[in-house]
């Protein structure tokens, strides 16, 4: 039986047990696609995001240093896979590369939304996020959504805690904007 414990999962897994990798991958996946989602915006580059993420983990948890958890350590790097995800879309625009699979989402029956107002406001929601700057809206997720302190924001971005303050006071303030533009 698998430990629940991240570090226990780290160390069977520098060990040698690779089922302890799986163990992490289940525990964590779900949450890596949709940190991933919410930070680009549509399914495919979240979907292209997670899978980068796994193979980063798998290749880099040797490198973890225990100085911080785990799901800090994994929410560093969907955060900076994310970022470099949405550096790669503005580098398409900018050459007009046509990505037409970029813009089709696909979903799975579970995760279609019955009740269309909640669907109509997640959209709104997502519309709004993607018009903030990357760095604000990577801030702003981490703080509403994934409900981290400025303690954990801080470690994930290097940041300082001032600093992230300012941003999501930022970020807050043109959620707030864009929101009431929309209605």
């Amino acid at each position: 039986m698998q430990p629940d414990n991240d570090f226990e999962l780290v160390k069977n897994f520098l060990n040698g047990d690779e089922t302890a990798f799986n163990s992490i991958v289940r525990k964590y996946q779900k949450k890596i696609y949709w940190h991933a989602r919410q930070m680009v915006g549509n399914h495919l580059d979240a979907d292209e995001v997670t899978q980068e993420v796994l193979i980063v983990i798998f290749k880099k948890l040797r490198t973890f240093n225990f100085n911080s958890s785990l799901y800090t350590w994994i929410y560093k790097i969907v955060s900076t896979r994310s970022l470099n995800q949405l550096r790669k879309r503005q580098v398409k625009k900018f050459f007009f590369i046509d990505d037409e699979e970029s813009e089709v989402e696909l979903r799975d029956k579970k995760d279609i939304i019955e009740d269309i107002t909640n669907r109509e406001k997640l959209e709104k929601v997502n519309r709004v996020l993607q018009k903030l700057p990357p760095k604000q809206r990577q801030i702003f997720i981490l703080r509403n959504f994934e409900q981290l302190s400025y303690d954990e924001i801080a470690k994930i971005t290097g940041k300082s805690v001032g600093g992230l303050k300012a941003n999501y006071f930022h970020a807050l303030k043109k959620v707030m904007e864009l929101t009431h533009e929309n209605e």
